[in-house]
């Protein structure tokens, strides 16, 4: 909701009921959210704006919280990007104020260079606890705002430029099997915060507020090319990226590192510098010392990383030392000290610790008390992976063995051609590709979108692009084919609708057709030819080598969207003309338009469907980009890039009105050279569907809303017998955009009669094996 304005649901009132606040949602945004809950009765819920309520206030008859007899209770809650050690966090800002101080990072920079004459100030940026703030824009769920988000990249580049700190940004290289179980369990929860936008917009037609934001698809990605591209130096992990961070804060000399993860509490590294705190203008933030919180625990940093072992960490799971933990509390005679219990008990084990010898013998003694089914070796491999290289902890003999921090290059790599693999472990690590990762794991994975599991029409986004993705998984394995020429099978954790994620789905490579060529011929070579073959190989990903000349004619830009749209309509068959047009029309009115004038553009209302749309298209950027790195480069980075072809808001606003008929002369803004574009594009798009049997019918919607409460439908062809197939629209006799000439009622455009068809339109079912 826009300036102070929250939305809360509540009971209905009646006179002389009693209400409790709890969370409406769980985000990041408000410092306290409101949820008025009626005490007694059972009826339903109902929805109203209402302004905020001060802390602990007692509305009384005839204020806004209605009838008297009402009380609020304060509610807090941690951060969101608070990641580590459970609970350190709020025991630190709560419970040990000398471990929170104020800090100018223009000072702190200044007494560096005092310190060390001569270097310039480096701060390291944890950059997956900032994805989140950098992205400002009011507007989230129409599919990104690019251009204002690269803007907000740039401003923030510049302040710190202009204070002289260099900035190295790290973003996580993988998912570690130990955490894999914590990745299924946050994706499923962000399925239910996304179910809740969807009935949120459906209801009232319009974005939510802050207090449900979700971050766009692809932000992740498109952040690391945002940087790359602002000249910044960026740095994918190969191993957990908050040990990156603090390895390379510590051996490099670093001022600070900047994040919002309380291992970087434990690390015995480089200062950390919360970036939730961080004041741009200005540098202002909040130092989290670790000295202090030593001090008040009693403790010797050496000590930290079994603190935070005992506490819980992914490598020692908090429920291990349950038993344990209880038994320090009830030893613990000063229980008032903490102001709560999870502080209390922080406070009961660090004085465990400080009462125990430290020494290697005493934690073999503690590992005994664990549960007689967990692995007594835990402890050691815990407080190990805090141990950055050239470290030792007197918890651990001297000659301990550093080997529990995940690394990418632990694994067997499925890809045999070693030049290759280095090619690809070198552009993985300066984060221009992600296939490093795969060709040695042999695992994909994606995240939540922006989609409506009750929406029966449109397939689910992950499995609209599995076609394309099984093509360039066989360009990445091609050298792991056995004697058989058969391929190893991908393992795939891709969230979408019915799938529980207790298992990766197993997706076999398919050949590209007309065959598959190397990797070798594709990095390695060069010159026309080479040229030429990059470009063949990259359509084919999408099944759009036949019309190689016809795209390669297009500008870069132009032709990336062109072979996105051909993709999508060929694989779904309820995209309409009215999409395409919207599509095309948001492609051309782009050129030209400032990161301000498109924040500008207001929208009237919100449509569910059209959401999806503009977030399916960001998926498919993100997929382009990886099949565009896999084929060397045929295009250049930029010209794939979120800000350079596509924008949520005027992608909505020419949804809306090609939706409701608006004529093409008002849906290209009255720009006639955009006309020509447009009905070139247009021409070459139905052309090449029309010649595989997909004809794209015109099918306005003035209210898509959908009320099935059904799953998203996935169709036939990869063999799940619970799943909706997708349907295709039925003519209900709408009129059609003006386009070339008017058209009757459920037209089709169709350049020349429909040749042998595509074959199965994407409509998978679910199974294990694809």
């Amino acid at each position: 909701m826009p300036g102070k304005t929250q939305r809360i649901s509540y009971l209905p009132s009646r006179k002389g009921s009693s209400y409790f606040k709890a969370p409406l949602i769980s985000d990041v945004f408000p410092p306290r959210i409101w949820l008025l809950r009626k005490a007694t009765g059972n009826r339903k819920f109902r929805e109203r704006r209402v302004q905020p309520v001060a802390p602990w206030r007692r509305c009384t008859k005839g204020s806004r919280g209605g009838s008297g007899g009402r009380f609020l209770k304060k509610l807090n809650f941690t951060y969101r990007c608070n990641m580590g050690v459970k609970g350190l966090h709020s025991f630190v800002t709560n419970d040990c104020p000398g471990a929170c101080t104020a800090a100018n990072l223009k000072v702190v920079a200044e007494e560096h260079r005092s310190k060390y004459p001569g270097s310039t100030p480096v701060l390291v940026v944890d950059a997956m606890c900032c994805i989140r703030k950098w992205y400002t824009a009011n507007s989230w769920v129409c599919g990104g705002q690019w251009r204002e988000y690269l803007s907000v990249l740039d401003r923030f580049i510049n302040t710190f430029k202009a204070a002289g700190i260099k900035l190295v940004f790290y973003f996580d290289g993988l998912v570690e099997p130990k955490k894999r179980s914590e990745w299924v369990r946050r994706r499923l929860d962000n399925g239910k915060e996304i179910a809740k936008i969807f009935r949120f917009i459906k209801t009232y037609k319009q974005q939510p507020g802050r207090e449900m934001f979700f971050i766009p698809s692809g932000l992740a990605t498109f952040a690391r090319s945002a940087l790359r591209t602002l000249g910044q130096e960026t740095i994918c992990s190969l191993r957990e990226a908050d040990y990156e961070v603090a390895s390379y804060a510590l051996h490099n000399n670093c001022m600070g590192i900047l994040a919002e993860d309380t291992d970087y509490l434990i690390f015995d590294t480089a200062p950390y510098f919360s970036v939730k705190e961080l004041h741009l203008d200005s540098l202002d933030t909040v130092m989290f010392s670790r000295q202090n919180l030593c001090s008040r625990l009693g403790l010797h940093p050496t000590d930290l990383p079994l603190l935070a072992c005992i506490l819980g960490t992914y490598i020692v799971p908090e429920k291990v030392m349950r038993r344990f933990r209880n038994q320090c509390v009830a030893s613990y005679c000063a229980k008032s000290q903490g102001s709560n219990q999870r502080s209390s008990m922080i406070l009961a084990v660090a004085n465990y610790i400080s009462s125990i010898s430290r020494s290697y013998g005493s934690l073999i003694a503690l590992a005994e008390t664990l549960p007689l089914e967990s692995d007594k070796s835990l402890l050691c491999s815990g407080i190990e992976s805090y141990l950055l290289p050239g470290q030792q902890s007197p918890w651990l003999p001297c000659d301990f063995s550093h080997c529990s921090v995940a690394s990418i290059e632990q694994e067997v790599p499925l890809c045999l051609d070693q030049e290759i693999l280095q090619i690809a472990k070198e552009k993985f690590v300066r984060a221009e590709s992600r296939a490093y990762a795969f060709m040695c794991s042999g695992e994909d994975e994606c995240s939540n979108t922006l989609e409506d599991e009750d929406d029966t029409e449109l397939p689910g986004q992950a499995l609209i692009f599995l076609p394309a993705r099984q093509h360039i998984y066989s360009l990445l394995l091609e050298s792991a084919k056995d004697v058989n020429g058969t391929y190893p099978v991908v393992k795939e954790w891709f969230v979408y609708a019915g799938n529980s994620l207790k298992q990766p789905d197993l997706v076999q490579p398919k050949e590209l057709p007309g065959g598959t060529p190397s990797l070798r011929s594709l990095w390695l070579s060069s010159g026309p030819e080479t040229e030429k073959l990059r470009h063949w190989t990259f359509l084919a990903c999408f099944q759009l080598q036949e019309i190689a000349e016809e795209i390669q004619a297009l500008e870069a830009s132009v032709a990336v969207v062109c072979c996105l749209l051909l993709y999508l309509f060929l694989q779904v068959d309820s995209l309409s003309l009215e999409d395409l047009n919207a599509f095309l029309a948001q492609t051309l009115c782009l050129e030209g338009k400032s990161a301000a004038q498109l924040a500008n553009l207001q929208l009237d209302q919100v449509d569910s469907r059209g959401v999806q749309l503009g977030s399916l298209f960001i998926r498919g950027l993100a997929l382009m980009i990886k099949a565009n790195n896999t084929c060397g480069l045929p295009f250049k980075a930029d010209d794939i890039m979120a800000w350079s072809v596509f924008d949520g808001n005027l992608f909505h606003m020419k949804y809306l009105q090609a939706h409701r008929g608006c004529s093409l002369h008002d849906l290209l803004e009255g720009n006639e050279s955009w006309l020509a574009k447009f009905q070139d594009l247009m021409s070459l798009i139905c052309k090449t569907c029309s010649a595989r049997g997909r004809i794209i019918q015109s099918r306005q919607r003035l209210d898509s809303f959908v009320t099935e409460r059904q799953g998203r439908g996935r169709g036939t062809h990869f063999r799940n017998p619970n799943r909706i197939p997708s349907r295709p629209y039925r003519d209900q006799g709408s009129d059609s955009l003006w386009w070339r000439d008017r058209q009757p009622p459920g037209h089709s455009y169709e350049s020349q009669p429909p040749g042998r068809g595509y074959g199965p339109r994407h409509q998978p079912p679910r199974g294990q094996r694809f």
